[in-house]
């Protein structure tokens, strides 16, 4: 289900696909060739959503934002880059997420905290407020550490999969 919120109607790009059991209101921008999938929901009421381009949000997440006020007088927005595979029961909160990330399933991702291009966030993390994942690692636990560097070949593995979920859409 796609919903305005005061005068706010979310933009879906070319090609991206919403499962009709998911719930997108508010003020989000999704790219090209994304894909929310069923039960997920994505609520900007108070502050904004953009999600890039091949961009998957898998089964059951829940991406959310703060609003300014007193004890955040500039809120946190949700920014999500292209080739990113969130996946399933992720909650991310007012973060941002660069590039060719995967997040694990259900990991979640705190108020500005920011995730960096080509980051691998294991299934069950915790990303706390304001902690910056740099680019290139795995990273793991609640709260979570850097683990390693990624390999080549995960490095690979995180355009491989946006690109799976890109043509996955086809099929529905």
């Amino acid at each position: 289900m796609i919903r305005s919120y005061q005068d706010k109607t979310p933009v879906i790009g070319e090609g991206s696909y919403v499962d009709e059991s998911a719930v997108v209101i508010g003020d989000i921008v999704i790219g090209q060739n994304s894909s929310v999938w069923p039960l997920s929901v994505i609520r900007a009421d108070i502050n904004i959503i953009r999600i890039g381009d091949n961009t998957n949000i898998q089964d059951g997440s829940v991406l959310h934002v703060t609003h300014c006020g007193d004890y955040s007088p500039d809120g946190a927005e949700l920014h999500i880059g292209d080739q990113v595979t969130v996946g399933h029961k992720v909650l991310l909160h007012g973060c941002r997420i660069g590039n060719r990330c995967l997040i694990g399933m259900g990991s979640i991702i705190t108020d500005n905290a920011v995730i960096e291009d080509y980051v691998m966030v294991g299934s069950g993390s915790l990303v706390p407020p304001g902690k910056t994942l740099e680019s290139g690692y795995l990273y793991l636990g609640n709260p979570v550490l850097q683990k390693r560097p990624l390999s080549a070949k995960e490095i690979d593995y995180l355009s491989y999969v946006a690109e799976h979920y890109a043509q996955l859409i086809r099929n529905y």
